[in-house]
């Protein structure tokens, strides 16, 4: 169950439960494939990321990148939605609607609007582990976007006559991405079910009831609590010097003042001893689907990196695309699905995912697909990969770097992403030594420990035509 930022709206709320896997697996992939690119890039002095510390402990990094006279700035905080306060699930979202609202010095609406009439673009997004706000412009008017980031991290205003209107965008934004849209109905439902303790259970849009009890003063706490410093990571990325990106740097964020960020709990999750199914029946769906997923270990997880670089493996060989054993078996041998796969997701502070799909071709039942999907994943852990997969999954996950090399938000979100969960930048840049060091008896032992481990959590997704059958048969005679 990946945790995506989705600019502007909720993470989570996904068109299609198999989209929403598809997207993770996608999104780990790019993350490896990008974090290879920055190793590969610094070893060979063409991408050569470089990071500097501010007094007050702002953690800068610099990419200089002169393909284009470009660049990007992505502050990201390293607070989302897991963060927030029992009872106000969606406040981070809302807050950043909010940052859009004006300052002291810069009006309502007036930072997207200077930054477009610069010929820029920018746009923020909430994740449960973090919160990111980006622009991209010409690099000669790095500067000024700078100023305008620096301005809002502790100058926000925050008005009533902004607040209410903007919670009504929310809201509606919760209709048309959740409750118009059964996948994500579904995904919503299983979150909790999936996780018993942590916050990545709660939707990072919110729960409707709490979106509606949200005031300004939720927000403000959210604010103060976090948005500063010394609990953000700032990237940029394009036609710069680093030495004038420092100076800026110095000069606008330089003067913001630390503050005093309050321990996290330590959210662990018990034992999950027994499986569970989530199953939503709704007249507006036209293709059932089907999905296992089970609590994995992620970058966040303590001691578990080892692991996790084998489990990418892992799952790049059972469910990575068309050549994966997933679509390989339902897809093209058997042609039971229309859609097979499998997705992991280690990019967390707190525990990652792991998982399978399938959408069944017409005339297949989900019980089909399902006993086809656990049959390939028991041989797997049965019998394993085999040394020539490892190899071929590890070259996928470094070849599909090759096009990332003229990028700019794509590094920024890396590295922003990656410092924010907990990795060092050498961690980052050094990812293809680590993983080209994995062996498939790792791969092999991890999707013993992974994929056979107790406790998952299945979801079912049905037309609503078949209520009525299914009801039937379950009635009593």
């Amino acid at each position: 169950m990946e945790h995506r930022p989705i600019r502007r709206h909720a993470a989570r709320a996904h068109s299609h439960p198999f989209a929403a896997r598809t997207f993770a697996l996608l999104s780990a992939l790019a993350l490896a494939a990008l974090l290879w690119l920055a190793a590969g890039a610094a070893s060979a002095q063409v991408f050569d990321a470089r990071e500097f510390t501010l007094d007050n402990e702002l953690t800068v990094v610099v990419v200089e990148n002169d393909r284009a006279p470009v660049a990007t700035q992505l502050l990201m905080y390293k607070a989302g939605a897991m963060d927030e306060a029992p009872g106000k699930s969606g406040v981070a979202h809302v807050l950043e609607h909010m940052m859009f609202k004006g300052t002291r010095e810069v009006g309502p609406g007036e930072f997207s609007a200077l930054v477009s009439r610069h010929g820029g673009r920018d746009n923020a997004f909430t994740g449960h582990d973090y919160t990111g706000y980006f622009q991209t412009v010409a690099a000669d008017r790095l500067e000024m976007v700078m100023r305008l980031e620096a301005d809002r991290m502790r100058n926000l205003l925050l008005a009533p006559e902004h607040f209410e209107p903007e919670l009504q965008v929310v809201l509606e934004e919760r209709n048309q991405r959740v409750e118009n849209e059964p996948a994500a109905l579904l995904n919503e439902q299983a979150a909790p079910a999936l996780y018993f303790n942590h916050p990545y259970g709660r939707p990072i849009i919110g729960w409707r009831h709490e979106l509606s009890a949200l005031t300004l003063p939720d927000l403000q706490a959210y604010y103060d609590a976090f948005y500063a410093p010394n609990n953000a990571v700032l990237v940029i990325v394009g036609d710069v010097e680093f030495a004038q990106v420092r100076e800026w740097a110095m000069t606008y964020y330089g003067p913001i003042a630390p503050s005093e960020i309050a321990p996290r709990p330590g959210w662990r999750e018990p034992p999950h001893l027994a499986d569970r199914t989530v199953a939503l029946r709704d007249e507006r769906v036209r293709q059932p689907s089907w999905s296992l997923r089970k609590i994995a270990p992620s970058y966040g997880t303590d001691g578990a990196v080892p692991q996790v670089y084998a489990l990418q493996i892992l799952m790049d060989i059972v469910g990575g695309g068309p050549t994966s054993r997933l679509y390989r078996a339902l897809v093209v041998e058997d042609a039971l699905a229309v859609s097979a796969g499998g997705w992991y997701s280690a990019n967390d502070r707190g525990p990652g995912t792991i998982g399978a799909y399938a959408l069944p071709a017409e005339g297949r039942s989900l019980d089909e697909v399902e006993a086809a999907v656990r049959a390939v994943l028991q041989d797997v852990i049965e019998n394993g990969v085999t040394e020539d997969e490892v190899a071929r999954a590890v070259r996928r996950l470094q070849d599909s770097a090759a096009t990332a090399r003229d990028s700019l938000m794509g590094p920024a979100q890396v590295i922003a992403r990656g410092l924010t969960i907990g990795l060092s930048l050498e961690e980052i840049e050094t990812w293809p030594e680590r993983i080209g060091a994995v062996t498939p008896d790792q791969v092999n032992e991890a999707a013993r420990a992974v994929l056979g481990a107790q406790g998952e959590v299945t979801t079912r997704l049905l037309p609503a035509a078949e209520t009525a059958a299914l009801q039937t048969s379950e009635e009593p005679s």
